[in-house]
């Protein structure tokens, strides 16, 4: 991938694009309509403001590390600043891009409760590939309020103007939290594969033979192999197990010490490093905290 083009405010990225010059210097909504691709465009691109965009009948290919991305129904997609966003574009025919871009510079939420509220939402660090999938009932309600936050800011601004788009982009922030919480309920049939999935790497890095080496497997790990944002991965999991990802690992390695206490005569610290623990002490801190019991009190149990 090429060196990405950094974009530091709106009104370069309107200059990018072709676009006139937007209506407020630290928010903007832009119909996709209206960016025409041009071959001098760049394909590669990170901003310092914050974008949500609620794409539809997208032709080209978007692209995030090496995995690249066709969406034909109607995706909402957030990005927070700093991220890299590649796109893929088919010259044999034209760009056909609908729907609405919303861009908000960090700066015009500065002083408000929004400005830490919206570093919790985790979907601002989701891949293309964990886009939320809209109904065509979620598609409407959402292009509403981009409308509504577009109207606004396009009027005469007056003191309450700051305000009420931070209400409105607050109610979109919350819809898309729910809307997430709906996916992952109806998209269990995908999910569950790709908890099987988790399960099956989880299992195979316990029987790697350098696992002293390489030490306790992280939830970035996982994430990678499984082509999913570690956030994205640990809500799916929570869904269907109950359990975050970190959690998962550790409910997993608490298993395979039960076992080797149980059924070995490997001393305590002989199973941590086999375990890949560094030190025995944080081994059994997490093997107390687990089953109120030490390793060596586990072992006694079965004596």
């Amino acid at each position: 991938m090429s060196k990405p083009y950094h974009i530091k405010s709106i009104t370069e990225y309107h200059k990018v694009m072709g676009l006139p010059k937007p209506e407020h210097p630290l928010i903007s909504v832009i119909k996709f309509e209206e960016i025409k691709h041009h071959e001098t465009n760049p394909v590669n691109i990170t901003n310092d403001f914050y974008s949500i965009a609620l794409k539809k009948d997208f032709n080209a290919k978007l692209k995030y590390g090496q995995q690249s991305y066709d969406f034909d129904e109607g995706i909402l997609h957030f990005m927070s600043p700093k991220q890299v966003l590649s796109f893929e574009f088919r010259t044999d025919e034209e760009l056909n891009h609908k729907g609405w871009l919303l861009l908000v510079h960090p700066d015009f939420l500065w002083n408000t409760p929004l400005a830490k509220k919206i570093k919790a939402y985790e979907f601002f660090d989701y891949k293309i590939n964990e886009a939320l999938h809209l109904s065509d009932k979620e598609e409407k309600i959402i292009a509403g309020v981009i409308d509504s936050i577009a109207q606004e800011y396009r009027a005469n601004i007056d003191p309450f103007s700051q305000e009420v788009i931070i209400a409105q982009l607050a109610l979109l922030l919350t819809y898309s939290e729910r809307f997430y919480q709906r996916q992952f309920i109806t998209r269990k049939i995908t999910h569950h594969t790709l908890l099987t999935q988790f399960e099956e790497l989880l299992c195979a890095y316990y029987h790697k033979e350098d696992l002293i080496e390489k030490g306790i497997p992280t939830v970035q790990y996982f994430a990678n192999e499984l082509n999913l944002s570690a956030n994205y991965l640990s809500r799916l999991l929570k869904n269907l197990t109950g359990k975050s990802t970190k959690h998962f690992i550790q409910d997993k390695v608490i298993d395979l010490a039960k076992e080797r206490l149980s059924t070995t005569e490997l001393s305590v610290s002989e199973i941590a490093y086999t375990l890949g623990f560094e030190h025995i002490q944080s081994f059994s801190k997490l093997f107390k905290r687990k089953t109120d019991l030490t390793p060596s009190e586990f072992r006694q149990s079965f004596h």
